[in-house]
């Protein structure tokens, strides 16, 4: 090759036809996915120009209409750029997909593949209530200083609450969109994803101008479950479309968490159900879904304990004395052995280990337990006073 010779992008065809496949067909055109899986993007378009391969008649007069010129033009005016496979920006859990997208349309100052390389998924009902909406806001923030990527949907209710809850710790975050970058869908969402390109990025597999339609809002699902780690659901309907990628989730091997809410909550009847048929994990603060989505062995949520009482310390038999004596008044020790069901020699050493401790003192002619340790703690069976 000549030194003069121009630098060929070998990217070039590629990227042009993957756009032009996006623009020709939906998300998920099980033809064209096949066809493309069989030929390549680059071949199967030739193709479909020259008549040997064919498609439904949507495509057929888009294909009449095709401008690439004309593509590149908007998305250079709404400030994005195209994201295909080979590129660094590329997010490689995409390709788990059974029917991937084309190409990316990315809007915003952060890097795509960067992003989402620790990330996760908080979705969720549109018509949260304000439970559902606090628990979404403090997992995107929890999650956020734990160095996780958000990413949801923009839409309202839990997935407009974590992306807030992210931003509010400076934490980063990913919308995918079902319309163009340049649209803001909801718009009463434009100043959020204006704040969302400010470090992170606004996503799309359709081409600008293109409008949400509710088949994209499905497609668009699949794209927020395989670019993370994992989804959490916080609260969804049994008809949610948040269960929708809580399934791409798991088709595509991710752990999916889901947030518990009251069984007479119909917004929280679909996680509910999730958690009842196993597939999902009982997930109630960041550190457990942080455990659910994270690094083995370091991303670890600490163990649920009760409080610490002092009678956690004590040997079997001094703790059977030490439960059946009373608060007031005071128990003779035959009475305790009696209770506690030991021997008399072995009530006066559990009396003497309980003395020495400070957990009973003489009352009397009788015992207590000093009042020092409270015995009002939930389930605790209250001893019978009885006066010395």
């Amino acid at each position: 090759m000549s030194a003069d010779a121009p630098v060929v992008d070998p990217l070039a065809a590629e990227r042009r036809a993957r756009v032009s496949w996006a623009r020709l067909v939906e998300p998920r055109d099980a033809t064209a996915a096949a066809l493309v899986a069989e030929h390549g993007h680059v071949e199967a378009l030739a193709m479909l120009r020259r008549g040997a391969a064919t498609l439904g008649r949507a495509a057929t007069e888009r294909l009449h209409g095709l401008d690439l010129e004309r593509e590149w033009r908007a998305t250079a005016r709404s400030g994005a750029r195209v994201v295909v496979p080979g590129d660094a920006e590329w997010p490689t859990g995409l390709d788990d997909l059974a029917i991937p997208p084309h190409c990316l349309w990315v809007r915003g100052t952060g890097d795509l593949a960067a992003l989402t390389l620790r990330s996760v998924a908080v979705v969720g009902a549109r018509s949260a209530t304000a439970y559902g909406e606090r628990v979404a806001a403090e997992l995107g923030a929890g999650l956020a200083e734990r160095g996780f990527t958000i990413v949801s949907g923009a839409a309202f209710g839990i997935d407009a609450a974590a992306h807030r809850g992210a931003l509010a710790v400076d934490g980063r975050t990913v919308a995918a969109l079902a319309c163009g970058v340049d649209r803001a869908y909801p718009s009463a969402h434009a100043d959020l994803l204006a704040e969302i390109r400010e470090g992170g990025v606004v996503v799309s597999e359709v081409p600008p101008g293109s409008a949400p339609i509710r088949p994209r809002f499905l497609a668009r699902n699949r794209l927020i479950a395989a670019m993370t780690r994992g989804t959490v659901v916080v609260e969804a309907g049994l008809r949610s479309g948040s269960l929708s990628t809580a399934r791409r989730a798991i088709d595509c091997g991710r752990p999916v968490g889901a947030v518990p809410g009251p069984v007479t909550s119909v917004t929280s009847a679909g996680t509910n159900q999730l958690i009842r048929e196993h597939q999902a994990e009982l997930v109630s603060d960041t550190a457990e879904v942080a455990e659910l989505v994270g690094d083995i062995g370091v991303d670890l949520a600490p163990v649920r304990r009760g409080d610490a009482r002092p009678e956690d310390a004590l040997r079997e038999q001094p703790r059977q004395v030490w439960e059946a004596l009373p608060r007031h008044g005071g128990m003779p020790a035959e009475q305790a052995g009696v209770l506690a069901r030991l021997t008399p020699a072995e009530v006066l050493a559990a009396l003497g280990e309980l003395e020495l401790v400070g957990m009973a003192e003489r009352h009397g002619r009788g015992w207590r337990k000093t009042t020092l340790v409270d015995d009002t703690r939930e389930g605790a069976v209250p001893s019978s006073d009885v006066a010395g």
